[in-house]
């Protein structure tokens, strides 16, 4: 059975960073892409980033592009988002996931993935 756990979630304020992480459990994780996600209030979930399952190749939104990094750990079987210069408008809770096929490219779409975190609350004040 799939387990993914976010964590590093918080409160920040506008300008400031946090790092999230996401430990992943039962499956092979280095052969697997894995992206975050996001979504506020009222809002469809949408794509933050990716990274493929060799670290080689990252993807990322148009809006979070130069601020955020993705990471991954596959020692440690753990995927990280590293967030910079927060906006409030990025409130929202963040979820991590991973992709539904191994090795190959990673994708923006939430089909592309088929096992979801809980998710974890950023919440940036102005």
């Amino acid at each position: 059975q799939v387990q993914l756990v976010e964590s590093g979630g918080g409160l920040v304020q506008a300008g400031g960073s946090l790092r999230l992480s996401c430990a992943a459990s039962g499956r092979t994780f280095s052969s697997y892409g894995m992206g975050w996600f996001r979504q506020a209030p009222g809002k469809e979930r949408e794509f933050v980033a990716a990274i493929n399952w060799s670290a080689l190749r990252t993807y990322y939104a148009d809006s979070v592009k130069g601020r955020f990094t993705i990471s991954r750990d596959n020692a440690k079987n753990t995927v990280y988002l590293q967030m910079n210069s927060l906006k409030p408008e990025e409130t929202a809770v963040y979820y991590c996931a991973i992709s539904r096929r191994p090795w190959g490219l990673v994708g923006s779409g939430k089909a592309d993935y088929d096992y979801w975190g809980q998710g974890t609350q950023v919440t940036v004040s102005s």
